[in-house]
């Protein structure tokens, strides 16, 4: 039987432990057991978890190489070194004068601290440097990445490259439905009114953000006054809330831009307010629903049409909270 003494030891062991869990509840670090929001990729039986913020930074960086054109294998090695380097957050201090995603230094020419702490900024001062590296595209990931940061620890990244690769992979297109969220699917209150365009201010944010990082679009779905035709009942394009972006001719070249566009925004569907994604046959549900990952999408029986546009095969669906 235990003495009174070791009770009294493991009240309070007990009681530090809650005012633990308090402490990181309220400072934003919330332990797995209280929060289970995160993303998860899978490529070739190799799995990647990350939180919310950690996947929102991929997916910029990823979409960033796309919008330039770059390889996969850009995305791979940028990827593999923001993990080393920072976790992939865009974090404000490091080593010596080291700020940002790559820790990328003032001092030695990289920019300012308010641009290097600038993600779209920091990303491409690490591409512009990556494509002066010959040869980066055969290298391994570890060697190009060292060629570009010039680390103290020049094999540390090669602790990162199956993450990297595998998010690379997901967020490029190149493997389908292969990164999904747990998102908690509720947003604040906001305007049903419609723009200038016939969009939400919900709807027209996402459209500017994907414009911004992918440069010219094919959009469609909206229009000014809004669109009372030419979708299905109850569909979210006549209340303005959602988005149609087309990658038209269906080819395999147009499916990996697809995909690589759907997981930019389920990697993003929380900080933008999306409630439902469909691409190629597949949706995603923001919600309860939406650690269930990429489902197949049923066609409503009484839709009638073109079978490809109706399975949303040339086009990602994008709609948001109302």
């Amino acid at each position: 039987m235990p003495s009174l003494r070791t009770a009294a030891i493991g009240a309070v062991v007990a009681l530090g432990a809650v005012a633990t869990a308090v402490v990181l509840v309220d400072r934003g670090a919330v332990p797995p057991l209280l929060d289970t929001s995160g993303c998860t990729a899978e490529v070739d039986g190799h799995t990647v978890e990350v939180d919310l913020e950690q996947a929102e930074n991929a997916a910029l960086i990823t979409a960033v190489a796309v919008q330039r054109g770059m390889p996969a294998r850009a995305a791979s090695i940028a990827l593999a070194t923001a993990y080393q380097e920072s976790k992939l957050y865009n974090i404000d201090y490091g080593d010596r004068d080291s700020v940002g995603l790559f820790q990328q230094r003032p001092s030695q020419g990289w920019g300012s601290v308010a641009q290097l702490t600038d993600p779209v900024y920091a990303t491409n001062a690490f591409y512009d440097a990556l494509q002066k590296v010959d040869g980066y595209d055969s290298m391994e990931i570890t060697v190009a990445a060292q060629e570009v940061q010039r680390s103290g620890y020049p094999d540390a990244y090669a602790d990162h490259e199956k993450d990297g690769r595998a998010l690379a992979s997901a967020l490029t297109g190149n493997s389908r439905a292969a990164l999904w969220c747990d998102v908690p699917g509720d947003a604040d209150e906001a305007s049903d009114d419609l723009d200038e365009t016939g969009l939400v201010a919900r709807a027209t944010v996402v459209r500017r953000d994907l414009e911004a990082r992918f440069g010219a679009l094919s959009l469609g779905g909206f229009e000014p006054q809004g669109v009372s035709s030419g979708h299905m009942e109850g569909s979210a394009h006549y209340e303005g809330r959602a988005i149609d972006v087309f990658f038209r001719p269906i080819t395999d070249e147009n499916k990996k831009r697809g995909w690589a566009m759907a997981s930019y925004l389920v990697a993003n569907a929380d900080r933008l307010d999306v409630k439902t994604l469909i691409f190629d046959d597949r949706i995603w549900h923001a919600g309860s629903r939406s650690d269930d990952g990429w489902t197949d999408y049923r066609v409503p029986s009484s839709s009638r049409g073109d079978r490809a546009i109706l399975e949303h095969r040339d086009h990602v669906h994008v709609d948001v909270f109302d």
